[in-house]
């Protein structure tokens, strides 16, 4: 990849992190939409010059510096946190709640408006991710994420275990009944052909959660909420019946 096509690449992640379109660009540069998409374009014969790109960087809130040190970066991602960084989230909740904030690509701001935080709390929280490698702080508090598309929490870590504690009871504490709300249980016997297929179609699922949100990140964040899905599968007998099962 050239490293111009690397710029253009976090250039478009950083448009989409900060919810602005072409047209935003194109108003700021007061340029037509057409020549904006024509400059991000792979196959356009007349390529984005640097001056342009320097234009853009500072349109986003970076110097051409900080663009490139984001695009060098790009690769350096984090898929999963260690057992001991894990730890260190769950022995704060208000530590834990500004690091869901920040993987849930949240501004410094947007936190301060939603929380009752003050800027000083909210900042030593943000610098303790930082410490812990999950994000880095920049000029003007700005947060970058260092965590990949496919981060996940450890598999029986402290984040999973902290929620079957204390996050699935509050989770299910509900009836279900709200116009975003569903819940559905089903049981049946399947065969472990069968099960593998249904867990395949699980992964499905889950990765078009991801594609969602990952899409959702283009509206400003009052239009978007919170969303629980909890998909569970397992060898599952009720104990009721279990308990008349003859040895």
């Amino acid at each position: 990849m050239t490293e111009i096509k690397q710029l253009l690449n976090t250039i478009k992640y950083q448009l989409k992190q900060q919810a602005k379109t072409y047209r935003d660009v194109a108003e700021a540069l007061q340029l037509s939409e057409a020549s904006i998409k024509r400059m991000f374009s792979e196959s356009s014969e007349a390529p984005i010059t640097l001056d342009r790109i320097v234009e853009i960087s500072h349109f986003l809130g970076f110097s051409l510096a900080e663009l490139t040190q984001e695009a060098s970066l790009s690769h350096e991602k984090l898929s999963t946190l260690s057992t001991a960084q894990e730890t260190e989230l769950v022995s704060d909740s208000v530590l834990l709640m500004v690091a869901v904030c920040a993987v849930n690509h949240w501004s410094m701001a947007d936190i301060l408006a939603t929380y009752r935080l003050s800027e000083t709390e909210c900042l030593r929280h943000l610098l303790k991710l930082d410490q812990l490698k999950l994000i880095s702080l920049l000029p003007g508090n700005r947060i970058r994420l260092n965590i990949s598309r496919d981060f996940d929490w450890i598999p029986g870590g402290p984040i999973r275990d902290y929620f079957r504690q204390q996050g699935m009871p509050d989770f299910l504490n509900s009836r279900f009944h709200h116009e975003m709300e569903n819940f559905t249980f089903t049981h049946g016997m399947l065969t472990e052909a069968a099960a593998s297929k249904f867990q395949t179609e699980l992964r499905h699922l889950k990765r078009k959660f991801a594609e969602l949100h990952a899409e959702s990140l283009q509206s400003p964040l009052k239009k978007r909420h919170g969303i629980g899905v909890l998909m569970a599968m397992r060898p599952w007998e009720p104990i009721s019946f279990s308990k008349l099962r003859k040895n």
